[in-house]
């Protein structure tokens, strides 16, 4: 069996690979570590979880412990280029753990925090910086940093860099860059972008696929659960009622429907938080590491934010909204499983949804085995979610924001209307329409005109929103059973006047 000794490592990285806990390398660090250090492009290809991070930061040491030159101020001897910030804090987090024991510069530039820090870290140059594209560019144009001695550069998870659009402003750095230099490209897939950029910057790569491409990890067993939109929240808790359950990632497709998501399961009384671009670093930063800690075992997330999080005991992955694109599949269900564990990946798929999963299944060669669940037995924390009235409501979607502009101009008619003088859409109301609506609200303080008994009693259409929570406010379907026990309430009174 090889050994990171067999790789050629200086005497120091082996030392702090040791006291890390590391005892044979993976098989895409066996691959790559050698052609690497030698000075070769590589173009690789590997599963999420499989330690590329370590494939291409052992090699960048062993270059500056073979006595690389130190870059000048503003400089950087190599650039790897990731595509959001949690990732680039496991990064540079694994180079402080790999370099302990050698002299090593590294800087982080990144959005999302203030910028002045990162000039000041630059001004004498570093060894190695991590960045993402977009403040990158940023400092560049500013002239805080400059790219003219940057010797290697290394673009990790390129296939997450096309998903997200960052693609043309990799295309602006790279032609920046010294002619002259080594480039690493590594990814989990390889779409056909990704094939075409390498073909452009990668000259004469040491290809490198440690597994087939865009097979997600036979570890992990992988359901799909066909239901109704509206029961997909019922469902979940359910899902995450499981006690073999040690830490889950639920994903989902909008930052709004993450935060909402979160809300509705704390609600239930689970330890969850969520975490996307909305949230500052040092928010997002805290939340990661509550979550490796053990404070809270549920991470509401969208994908762009979980990139990067690198933690050994996730044993459950949620879809709770398909992905647009295929190969964030594999990304996400890449969460668990990881170190050699198994793990288990549930995608809950509503009607709509159905030509999302066929590709997936597509891409992958896998049709994920159907599971059913029984949303009559939940969890006794789950029983509020009932709609205990049997009415039908619609559900507000994920990812969209409650149409409130609407409501509160209804409430302005009411009150032009309170007044005589209202406004209707299509033009004045009448005054007599006015009275109609200021007898109707229940808090007019006038007196109530009299109806038959036994006849139903007239809901004015801004009732809907009187005395209680706009819809969507909440985020859960309690808080709809809420509302319309609230509305309840308030006719009852009405109708006992008029039986009067």
């Amino acid at each position: 069996m090889t050994t990171f000794k067999d790789l050629g490592l200086n005497a120091d990285i082996l030392r702090a690979l040791n006291e890390a806990g590391y005892e044979n390398p993976t098989p895409i660090q066996a691959e790559v570590v050698p052609p690497m250090s030698q000075g070769r492009n590589i173009l690789g290809t590997a599963q999420t979880g499989t330690g590329k991070t370590a494939s291409f930061v052992l090699p960048l040491l062993q270059q500056i412990a073979n006595g690389a030159a130190r870059p000048s101020a503003k400089a950087c001897g190599t650039l790897i280029l990731v595509p959001t910030r949690e990732l680039a804090v496991q990064i540079v987090d694994n180079i402080k753990i790999y370099s302990r024991h050698m002299k090593a510069s590294v800087a982080m530039v990144i959005g999302g925090v203030s910028a002045n820090p990162q000039i000041q870290q630059m001004k004498k140059g570093v060894d190695i910086l991590v960045a993402t594209p977009g403040r990158l560019e940023d400092l560049q144009s500013s002239g805080d940093i400059r790219l003219d001695e940057t010797r290697c550069v290394v673009l990790d998870e390129a296939d997450q860099m096309l998903d997200f659009g960052f693609v043309p402003a990799i295309r602006r750095i790279l032609k920046k860059l010294p002619q002259r230099r080594q480039t690493v490209l590594l990814s989990a897939t390889m779409p056909e972008e990704i094939r075409k950029l390498a073909n452009q910057f990668v000259k004469n790569p040491v290809e490198i696929a440690v597994a087939p491409v865009s097979k997600p990890i036979e570890r992990i067993d992988q359901k799909v659960i066909h239901l109704p939109k509206a029961d997909k929240k019922r469902a979940l808790l359910s899902l995450l009622g499981d006690d073999d359950l040690e830490r889950a990632i639920v994903f989902s497709r909008t930052k709004h429907g993450a935060s909402k998501l979160s809300q509705f399961l704390e609600k239930a009384g689970l330890k969850s938080a969520a975490i996307h671009g909305n949230k500052s670093q040092n928010a997002r930063q805290n939340t990661i590491n509550g979550f490796r800690d053990g404070k809270l075992n549920i991470l509401v997330a969208t994908d762009i934010a979980a990139r990067g999080i690198d933690i050994d005991d996730v044993s459950h992955v949620v879809n709770f909204d398909l992905p647009d694109v295929p190969e964030v599949y594999v990304h996400r269900i890449g969460r668990t499983a990881r170190a050699g564990k198994s793990g288990i990946a549930f995608t809950l798929c509503d009607p709509t949804e159905k030509d999302l999963l066929k590709r997936i299944e597509r891409l992958t060669g896998i049709g994920l085995t159907v599971s059913q669940i029984d949303l009559a037995d939940l969890p006794a924390r789950s029983a509020p979610a009932a709609n205990e009235t049997g009415a039908e409501s619609k559900p507000q979607e994920d990812g969209q924001q409650p149409k409130r502009r609407r409501s509160r101009g209804r409430k302005r008619n009411s009150r032009g209307g309170q007044n005589g003088q209202g406004q209707s859409a299509q033009g004045q109301k009448t005054q007599g329409q006015g009275a109609r609506n200021q007898a109707a609200r229940p808090d007019s303080g006038g007196n109530k005109p009299q109806k038959p008994a036994g006849s139903k009693p007239r809901r004015n259409r801004n009732q809907k929103h009187q005395g209680e929570q706009r819809p969507g406010s909440e985020g859960d379907s309690a808080g709809l059973s809420r509302m319309l026990n609230n509305a309840n309430k308030k006719r009852r009174p009405r109708q006992q006047s008029t039986g009067a």
